[in-house]
């Protein structure tokens, strides 16, 4: 057994917050009269090796201000930090929001001063509702709306490098899916559209309380260090039309599915010819690249 790494700027032991397990996770819900909801996506993970194994994968360290959505009691939390800067924790439950710093206090009193719990929307969090512009994203996100969050996120926080988050193993799936595969659709082309995506790893049902009635995957984005594209509000929404245009109607070609888009079947085949796409083709055969070539060209009679 090693030592306890110990922070040369401040002098704090890491690796000693009282991560929870079970019995602590019931033990708090009941005190606070938690009772875990559908609507919120809370399913509370108890087991202290998989938070452990998520701060691992994340690859976070010293220099990161990490953004937690959901931290609900606290079991990730506590293992983020050991290891990071800081924890802006984002909670929408005004009662697991009261809670969440007491909670550190008492389990990690030499870290407390690391976290930071917001109560917002995570969807609707903005940078000037933040203390310090974050880094990295590490959360066991609401299942429910899971990939929303993801996007939102990464499009109103430049700062943010990086993210590993917990989601429903057919949404891990999805957004780590490459094109030609038949679960390849618009969450796979918007995350690509800001960093490069792959699954990172996989979490059993029972870690939760309560248990869950679907698997979880662990989903990894890296945003590119230099932008192939412009990724500013307008380009974006731009791509992200074009994007749920072809997959709108995804059996039929992008010469037929993005007619409506383009205001008539000829004029989105020029547009595809111009983007040097195959009018034949179908939506799930182009890359993030693609779609934003397309977005790029120029309506024959621009309106306005």
């Amino acid at each position: 057994m090693t030592s306890p790494e110990v922070d040369p700027a401040e002098g704090n032991p890491r690796g000693q917050a009282a991560l929870l397990g079970p019995i602590e996770v019931r033990a708090l819900a009941e005190e606070l009269g938690v009772r875990p909801t559908k609507q919120l996506g809370q399913n509370f993970v108890h087991d202290a090796n998989t938070v452990r194994r998520i701060v691992t994968t994340a690859g976070v360290g010293r220099d990161d201000v990490v953004l937690e959505v959901g931290p609900g009691l606290g079991s990730l939390t506590l293992a983020l930090m050991d290891v990071v800067a800081s924890v802006i924790a984002v909670e929408i439950d005004p009662v697991l929001a009261a809670r969440l710093p007491t909670t550190a206090a008492e389990r990690a009193p030499e870290l407390a001063d690391r976290l930071t719990v917001v109560g917002a929307d995570a969807m609707k969090v903005m940078p000037a509702d933040l203390p310090a512009a974050p880094t990295a994203l590490v959360a066991n996100l609401p299942y429910n709306v899971a990939v929303p969050v993801l996007l939102h996120l990464f499009s109103e926080f430049p700062s943010l490098r990086t993210a590993l988050v917990m989601v429903q193993a057919e949404v891990a799936d999805r957004l780590a899916a490459v094109p030609g595969n038949k679960i390849y659709g618009v969450p796979s082309v918007k995350a690509r559209f800001f960093g490069e995506v792959r699954r990172a790893g996989a979490v059993g049902r029972q870690v939760f309380w309560p248990v869950p009635k679907v698997e979880s995957g662990l989903v990894r984005v890296d945003r590119y260090a230099e932008p192939p594209w412009p990724i500013d509000e307008e380009h974006r929404h731009r791509v992200f039309a074009v994007v749920n245009a072809a997959f709108a109607q995804r059996r039929k070609t992008l010469r037929a599915a993005l007619a409506t888009w383009a205001g008539s079947p000829a004029e989105a085949e020029r547009r595809l010819v111009a983007a040097g796409i195959d009018p034949s083709a179908r939506g799930e055969t182009l890359d993030a690249a693609a779609y934003v070539r397309l977005a790029e060209v120029e309506p024959l009679d621009p309106i306005g």
